[in-house]
């Protein structure tokens, strides 16, 4: 499934080789608005456009602003609501919003510059862009790829951070593989469920949230196929070594911040004995994998693993790399019973 902010860039990525656009970003809201900062919208002379800034109560208004060739700087701010600019539709409860309005003419320096965003929106690396009005904005690259987009605006200074939100690859779904989704969803988190068994699916169907994305392959392949980006946390969480221990091995390939798989200590001994044995893994590869998973707080049920294992994770994501090593090599084994 797409996201619209990446909807919204390839398709201005389309249309910059053939003509000018207009970029635009709300920047931020007060009172009452239906849209969030962050929100994306591209569009073109004639009108043509996709994505939103309100939910439909200003476009009509600003789609023929942009036809009036109102907004030809490099980059402008307007303020739609109270103490701005009305539209034929008040926006609700007497808000108002902030807009970043940057024109990008048909040239080989706009399709570099929304190229680097796609790529940052799908994941690939984490950006910086900076604007100071009424120019035109800058790209450099940024360190931590695990956060998703940020604004910040002093004046006509504005710094966007930019970058896909962090994702959770589930490998087989379980009870303990149901509550991490739920939790990683609620945590902003894009969720993807590979499970390859109907039976399975059919057992769990009720508990399959439409936040979920659920990918009928089994987990190997998919990583096979598909690879991730170095935003994403793979688990596998089903017991079954023919579904662990592949999705383990083709997960080392990949460049995620986070590995992990469940079992007692005394499991996960077992495993990284086969996985050695196996061949193709080496040392470094295999450590890498977290088993047992989690931090340890003495979980027990279903819901309180999934929650160490998502505590884990977000502490890596985090950059809180490496303090609870010690303990989870000697968490109990009573933890993933």
């Amino acid at each position: 499934m797409l996201r619209e902010d990446v909807f919204v860039i390839s398709q201005a990525l389309s249309w910059i080789k053939e003509e000018p656009i207009w970029l635009c970003t709300v920047l931020s809201t007060y009172g009452s608005s239906p849209r969030s900062p962050g929100s994306l919208l591209v569009a073109k002379a004639d009108g043509q456009y996709v994505g939103s800034l309100s939910g439909g109560c200003i476009e009509e208004d600003f789609i023929q602003r942009i036809q009036d060739a109102k907004y030809l700087n490099g980059s402008q701010i307007v303020r739609y609501g109270r103490g701005g600019l009305e539209a034929k539709v008040n926006l609700p409860c007497d808000g108002s919003l902030d807009v970043l309005i940057e024109y990008l003419p048909k040239s080989d320096e706009s399709v570099s510059y929304l190229t680097e965003i796609h790529q940052a929106l799908l994941g690939y690396t984490a950006i910086n862009k900076k604007i100071i009005l009424p120019q035109r904005g800058e790209i450099s690259t940024a360190n931590n790829q695990q956060i998703p987009t940020q604004i910040e605006r002093v004046g006509d200074d504005i710094q966007f951070y930019i970058a896909a939100p962090p994702r959770l690859i589930i490998a087989g779904i379980s009870n303990v593989g149901i509550y991490c989704a739920s939790f990683a969803a609620t945590l902003g988190f894009e969720v993807i469920i590979c499970e390859h068994r109907e039976d399975e699916l059919g057992r769990f169907s009720g508990q399959l949230s439409s936040q979920f994305e659920v990918i009928k392959l089994f987990p190997a392949r998919y990583l096979e196929s598909q690879s991730c980006t170095p935003n994403t946390a793979i688990v596998s969480l089903t017991h079954d070594p023919r579904i662990d221990d592949l999705t383990l091995m083709e997960a080392v390939n990949t460049p995620a911040f986070y590995i992990g798989a469940m079992g007692s200590s005394r499991t996960s001994a077992r495993r990284r004995e086969r996985l050695l044995g196996a061949g193709g893994m080496s040392l470094a590869e295999i450590d890498r994998i977290h088993a047992p998973i989690g931090i340890p707080i003495g979980s027990k049920t279903p819901p309180e693993i999934a929650l160490a294992i998502m505590a884990d994770i977000v502490a890596y994501k985090n950059g809180v790399k490496g303090q609870n090593d010690k303990q989870i090599k000697n968490h109990l084994s009573a933890v993933n019973q």
